[in-house]
């Protein structure tokens, strides 16, 4: 098979059977490896990770993968695949049905498939560049909300750097009495993805993964949404990728109070 070969449908399967995995796992007593003092993955992660880059591997050999379990591995760059196989496992391991599995295809560095899997709610979000996102197969779209005070706001909290912890936490209070309120789901690829299909109208992070990011950073954008880094530079798949994303008619507005506070 060639890299010409690739499609969307080919990119969900996978995600979706990987998804039956951590499904079928999801109220089992969970083996729990601790990667550092708060970070952890169960035995769920590893066999979700590993059911796509078999896959991966026997389709596309010589893709290189950077996967969150596995690290990346040393193939050809020019195809470079971005594989979250449980993003938001602290919560799967304490049995909160808000996780994901992420997965997105990168051609000569630019993100070009992307699919983020719920499988707590048979969600399967997904975009191909230059062609639109989709919810199940139907096309969604950021919200029109075009102010603050009318938006509803997600983020995520940093568990290690006390400093982005204490700088974020000031943001969530500023934010929190300027607009309809601010969320923390736990999972950046489905916050993001619900800021793809306007259940959200935006989501800022100090900091991420590129695991993390990849799929649904580019859901937002066939969406009709915008991401860039913090600073408000459109360069934001970059460590320690921080970003804001949101529906058009608030990202200045988000840049501006982010940036002063």
């Amino acid at each position: 098979m060639t890299t010409k070969e690739l499609t969307l449908q080919q990119v969900i399967q996978w995600a979706k059977e990987a998804g039956v995995i951590a499904r079928d796992g999801f109220h089992k007593e969970h083996a729990i490896q601790m990667k550092g003092t708060l970070d952890l993955a169960t035995e769920i992660d590893h066999a979700c990770e590993k059911s796509l880059m078999d896959h991966i591997r026997a389709e596309f050999p010589h893709h290189a993968i950077i996967a969150e379990e596995s690290g990346r591995t040393n193939d050809n760059p020019d195809h470079c695949w971005y594989i979250d196989p449980l993003d938001g496992t602290i919560n799967y391991s304490h049995r909160l049905p808000v996780y994901a599995v992420s997965i997105a295809y990168a051609q000569h560095g630019i993100l070009t498939l992307a699919v983020v899997y719920d499988p707590s709610r048979d969600e399967c979000f997904s975009a191909e560049r230059g062609k639109g996102a989709w919810l199940n197969g139907s096309p969604i779209h950021v919200s029109r909300v075009d102010a603050l005070q009318k938006a509803l706001l997600a983020t995520g909290l940093p568990s290690t750097n006390e400093e982005k912890l204490d700088l974020n936490l000031g943001l969530i209070r500023h934010m929190n009495l300027h607009t309809q309120g601010v969320r923390r789901f736990g999972s950046v690829a489905i916050s993001l993805c619900y800021v793809a299909s306007g259940r959200l109208d935006g989501h800022w992070d100090l900091s991420s993964t590129a695991w993390d990011l990849a799929a649904s950073a580019l859901i937002i954008e066939e969406a009709g949404g915008v991401i860039t880094s913090m600073s408000g530079e459109p360069g934001y798949f970059k460590p320690s990728y921080g970003f804001i994303a949101s529906t058009p008619g608030i990202h200045q507005e988000m840049l501006r109070v982010l940036i002063q506070n």
